[in-house]
C-alpha cells in the first residue's frame, strides 16, 4: 500500500479541522459546515479510486472478466 494516500488524507483533515475551527470562531457556521462536507467527499473520493484500484488487481489476479 502507498502511504502517500494515508499522508494525504491526514494532511487533508488537518487542514479541515483548521479551517472549521477558524470559520466557527468567526459565526460563519454554515460556510464550516460546507468545508466539512468538501473534505468528506474528497475523502470518500480517494477511497473509492483505492477501492476501484483494489478489484482490478482483484479481476486481474483471478483472470475474471
Amino acid at each position: 500500500m502507498d502511504l502517500s494516500v494515508l499522508f494525504r488524507l491526514a494532511a487533508l483533515g488537518i487542514l479541515t479541522s483548521m479551517v472549521n475551527v477558524l470559520l466557527k470562531k468567526s459565526d460563519k457556521d454554515e460556510i464550516a459546515t460546507l468545508v466539512n462536507l468538501a473534505a468528506l467527499i474528497i475523502a470518500l473520493l480517494t477511497v473509492l479510486d483505492m477501492v476501484a484500484g483494489l478489484f482490478d488487481n482483484i479481476r486481474s489476479i483471478f483472470e475474471l472478466y
